[in-house]
This record gives C-alpha cells, structure tokens and sequence, in this order.
C-alpha cells in the first residue's frame, strides 16, 4: 500500500470513528510515512519547524500519541522511534523485523503469533494491553552482501 492510500485509509477511518484528522496529525503522519526507516519525534518536530516555526514538543507528542492510540502508526520500543502502519483498516499488534546492518524495518502481521503470546501471558495471571515484538537480524540484501 502506499502513502496515499494510507493516508485516505487513515482519513475514512477517522470519519468512520469520529475522530479528528487535523492537519498538524495529518503532517506528521505524511511526515512518517515519507520516513526511509524509522523517524524519532524530534527529527519529525525538525521537519515539522522547517514548514511550523512554533511547531514545540509537545505538539509533535500529541500527534504521536493520536496516532499511536488509533493504530495509525507504530512505535518501536527499542528504539524509540516512529514507523508506519500499512494496515490502518486492520487492528493488529505490531510485529517487526528489525536489519542490524541498514536499519530497515518489516511489519509483519501474524494473528496467531499475537494470540499464542497472549494466551502465554494470560496462563500466567498476566493480563496484556499492548504488545510490540521485535526481531534483530539481517535483511536479506544485508545477509547477501554479507555472504559475497
């Protein structure tokens, strides 16, 4: 899916929920997408000042945090930063393949992982509200240029 028809996913599904898709959330989403790999809050508060002079903090943060609440985006915990969600339609966790070597990130989407984990946690009294999972290794350009 592209940027565009995430954008316009992300725009119906605001509509369908009643929520609002301002234009600062909606830059900074674009600003994500346009990302080549993960993007940290304040380099998006950077590109946010070039065209926003009193873009502060806090209104990137709330932007993430709109986002990230309606699935929109994803946030990798290890590395506190940014990517998007190609699914916006779908709610899912996110799950990730992480490449050590160029930094490029890989959503995948296995319902069942998400439903063995949460059973796991479940067995145990442990009652999850989110789960992020990240996997660090090669990408395959990575291993192949590695292997040459």
């Amino acid at each position: 899916m592209d940027s565009s028809q995430v954008i316009r996913e992300v725009e119906q599904r605001c509509r369908q929920r009643g929520l609002r898709l301002t234009p600062t959330r909606r830059r900074v989403l674009e600003l994500v997408l346009s990302a080549d790999g993960p993007v940290k809050a304040y380099d998006l508060l950077d590109q946010l000042k070039a065209e926003q002079p009193n873009a502060a903090p806090p209104t990137v943060y709330r932007a993430l945090e709109f986002l990230l609440e309606n699935h929109f985006i994803h946030r990798l915990e290890s590395l506190n930063a940014f990517v998007s969600c190609f699914h916006p339609a779908e709610s899912h966790q996110g799950q990730f393949l992480i490449c050590d070597e160029c930094q490029a990130v890989i959503e995948i989407h296995e319902p069942g992982l998400t439903r063995n984990l949460s059973e796991a946690a479940e067995h145990e009294g442990f009652h999850p509200d989110r789960q992020v999972l990240e996997i660090y290794g090669l990408c395959s350009a990575c291993y192949e240029a590695r292997r040459s």
